[in-house]
């Protein structure tokens, strides 16, 4: 019973959070219902200790999806993995309720920590594609990590992370001062190339008002020194 519900569970969990999705039957086709089957089994075998069969029936569903997720780390309800190829989930992590995981996602550890080393993911979050969540700290309910962020440190719930480290930008749905963004979740990289284009516009006017300059200060060199355009003359037998 506790399998069909599970099944019952994946499958009410992807038609919702899925738009492209239009029967039951297609969900069974889905790398997120086929590795969360391979996961909940998995985690069972590893908390009675079966360490080798959990990873075993881990690994499978890896080589099936894409997706690796650790035996050891701690789901919840509603976990959706949208696409979901090269997601990795390491064995301390610990996932809440209704989390969103896109594609190319990290939670893993920094390389330095023993004992619990793998990131705490509260109720609600959305961590969007290519993400990499990297140390045993906590990211707060209701929070979204941006695509491509590097997030190292503590993020407070209902808050917006973005960049390489990532930085906390919004903070219940208010910007937070010296940063003008009006979408859930901005672009950085967009960002950093406005700023590249704006300072590479200020040093082509520079540039051109140095050349006004000299060619300002030549022409009054000349109308100053007119004995020299006569020497130049001599020397050419005019």
């Amino acid at each position: 019973m506790g399998l069909i519900r599970n099944i019952r569970e994946e499958i009410q969990i992807i038609k919702e959070r899925d738009p492209a999705i239009h029967s039951s039957l297609e969900v069974l086709l889905y790398p997120s219902f086929k590795v969360m089957m391979h996961y909940r089994i998995a985690h069972k075998l590893y908390l009675k200790k079966h360490f080798f069969l959990a990873r075993y029936i881990s690994q499978r569903g890896v080589r099936k999806t894409g997706i690796e997720i650790h035996p050891g780390a701690r789901i919840g309800k509603g976990l959706f993995i949208d696409h979901g190829n090269g997601v990795i989930i390491g064995e301390t992590a610990v996932i809440g309720d209704n989390v969103t995981i896109y594609q190319g996602v990290t939670l893993g550890g920094n390389g330095k920590e023993h004992g619990k080393r793998h990131p705490t993911v509260e109720d609600n979050v959305m961590i969007s594609a290519g993400a990499k969540v990297l140390g045993s700290f906590t990211i707060g309910a209701n929070s979204k990590i941006g695509a491509g962020s590097v997030v190292l440190a503590e993020v407070p719930p209902d808050s917006t992370v973005v960049g390489v480290p990532g930085r906390v930008v919004k903070r219940n749905n208010q910007a937070l001062p010296r940063e003008d963004l009006d979408q859930a979740l901005p672009d950085p990289v967009r960002e950093d190339i406005s700023g590249l284009m704006k300072s590479n516009t200020e040093l082509t006017n520079r540039l051109l008002s140095m050349e006004q300059e000299l060619k300002r200060l030549r022409e009054q060199g000349e109308k100053r020194r007119p004995e020299d355009i006569t020497i130049e003359f001599r020397g050419q037998g005019i």
